[in-house]
């Protein structure tokens, strides 16, 4: 099952935090991206799926290192649709955040200052949109369907938030 898919279930289950409102919200956060920043919607996906890559990296090493609760509450804690420089922070180190630019420079053709400058947009942006599995009841929390499929669990290697974005915005415009 794709990540979208999840997505989907997550919208149409009323007991996760996921409706086609917050979906909206974070393609519409995308696409306010793309126009201040003067990029055409691939470089966009492909700069959601590159710190997407390295956010399920980063989640996933936590997973290993702490439990899936504490990758639950960073994504949790730091997801949203305004910068936040300590969403970068928390997940990644000096080292791991100088990848990352030069990752997203190599396959974006953006400048790596560029995209220094947008971590902390689309990395809260990422986190949000995972953010949509979670239990709408504060302290039910445990077994985010759409986190546990980006962290690929059945090993099946669909997780790729750009092209869940996108689909999600043909879908949201089919409504």
């Amino acid at each position: 099952m794709s990540l979208f898919d999840h997505v989907v279930r997550a919208v149409n289950n009323p007991e996760l935090q996921a409706n086609t409102g917050q979906v909206g919200n974070i393609l519409q956060v995308v696409n306010q991206l793309s126009s201040q920043q003067g990029l055409d919607s691939s470089t966009t996906q492909m700069l959601m799926t590159v710190v997407g890559q390295h956010v399920r990296t980063a989640l996933n090493q936590q997973r290993s290192q702490t439990s899936q609760a504490q990758a639950e509450s960073l994504v949790d804690r730091y997801s949203g649709t305004q910068a936040n420089l300590d969403a970068v922070r928390s997940l990644f180190t000096p080292k791991e955040e100088a990848e990352t630019v030069q990752d997203a420079a190599r396959n974006t053709g953006l400048d790596a200052q560029q995209i220094q400058r947008l971590l902390p947009i689309v990395v809260p942006v990422v986190l949000q949109f995972l953010k949509l599995g979670s239990n709408q009841r504060s302290g039910a929390g445990g077994n985010n369907a759409i986190l546990s499929a980006f962290l690929d669990a059945d090993g099946d290697g669909d997780t790729d938030v750009g092209d869940a974005l996108s689909v999600a915005g043909r879908f949201l415009q089919n409504l």
